[in-house]
């Protein structure tokens, strides 16, 4: 079992659960896929129904964390407006990604008793104020992306991500095939169990929020697996954890 950030005492605090502390809308999609002429191939083509919130996928999952360490949802107190909301997300998002607050220093959001529920209700102040397109671009880890990644960085990679769970409860991972770049996407890993392979990572796709999908590391290859869904045709993905220090 994971836990979340450590309290003052050191002592576990509260889980991430997918229900409560992720986004109910998507990353939106710049493109449609389909599957092509074989499991291994998707066929894309620019979509014909304009879609405005795109790009999102590093700011989502930056940002579910930061609501994770950084917020506390009061469903009891009374709501505020939209103006008032902004400000809270701005409050927020402003706090550094990479550590937790005390819980006496959260920012309180009234109204709501989870992000889930918030981001269903205030879907725009959130999807206005969390973060711009840019900030998925510009990333400390794309630097990461050129470089050869070996399966001793990746067995490293597991490694981390086990103590990086253990510390903080959810752990940002940048997803990513290199020089190809049929995948260069963000998602959050908020669980791990062990297998008769390697390990399984419980993940919150910002493209898929309906459901958790993951991540799967094969001891035995030293590799990490995503799985097929409706924008990647699955497969072996390179990993890097990102938001976790001064270089990532």
């Amino acid at each position: 079992m994971i836990f979340a950030n450590a309290t003052e005492n050191g002592t576990p605090a509260r889980r991430f659960e997918f229900g409560r502390d992720t986004f109910a809308y998507a990353n939106e999609l710049v493109w449609d896929y389909a599957a092509g002429a074989d499991e291994q191939t998707m066929i894309t083509r620019r979509s014909p129904a304009p879609r405005t919130y795109t790009h999102r996928c590093f700011v989502m999952v930056r940002s579910a964390r930061q609501f994770f360490q950084h917020a506390r949802f009061a469903a009891a107190l009374p709501a505020l407006d939209d103006a008032g909301y902004a400000r809270l997300v701005r409050a927020v998002v402003a706090r550094n990604p990479r550590s937790a607050s005390r819980d006496a220093d959260r920012v309180v959001v009234p109204g709501y008793d989870s992000l889930r529920r918030f981001s269903e209700a205030r879907a725009a102040v959130l999807m206005a104020h969390c973060g711009g397109m840019w900030q998925s671009y510009v990333l400390r880890s794309h630097w990461r992306m050129v470089l050869p990644v070996s399966g001793a960085h990746q067995e490293r990679m597991a490694a981390q991500l086990t103590r990086s769970l253990a510390r903080r409860g959810a752990a940002i991972v940048h997803l990513f095939r290199f020089p190809q770049l049929t995948l260069n996407h963000g998602i959050l890993l908020f669980d791990q169990t062990p297998t008769d392979t390697g390990l399984k990572f419980s993940v919150y796709d910002p493209n898929v929020p309906g459901q958790p999908t993951e991540l799967t590391y094969h001891a035995a290859e030293r590799a990490f697996y995503f799985p097929r869904n409706h924008y990647w045709a699955g497969g072996q993905a390179s990993v890097v954890e990102t938001y976790c220090s001064w270089f990532y």
